[in-house]
């Protein structure tokens, strides 16, 4: 039997201290790194650490039930801050 290939959208965001990532489809699945390397790879742990806590529960993973596409609009559209 062969193994499921899993696939997840991180997001990052620069924070003062550096970036927060965390995973579109399984929210619950974020942290925090000095920089954006750092927090990938912790992400990835944090992802890994979830997977086993998941399967050691016996839940199934969570899968995406939406569609991510850029939307663009036009400048004259956009109202900016003053």
């Amino acid at each position: 039997m062969g193994m499921l290939n899993h696939s997840y959208t991180a997001k990052y965001t620069k924070t003062d201290s550096g970036y927060t990532g965390e995973l579109v489809e399984w929210p619950e699945v974020i942290t925090e790194g000095r920089n954006l390397e750092e927090c990938r790879a912790m992400l990835k742990d944090a992802l890994n650490e979830m997977i086993f806590a998941y399967y050691e529960l016996g839940k199934p993973l969570p899968v995406a039930n939406f569609v991510i596409e850029p939307l663009s609009v036009e400048e004259r559209y956009v109202c900016q801050a003053t």
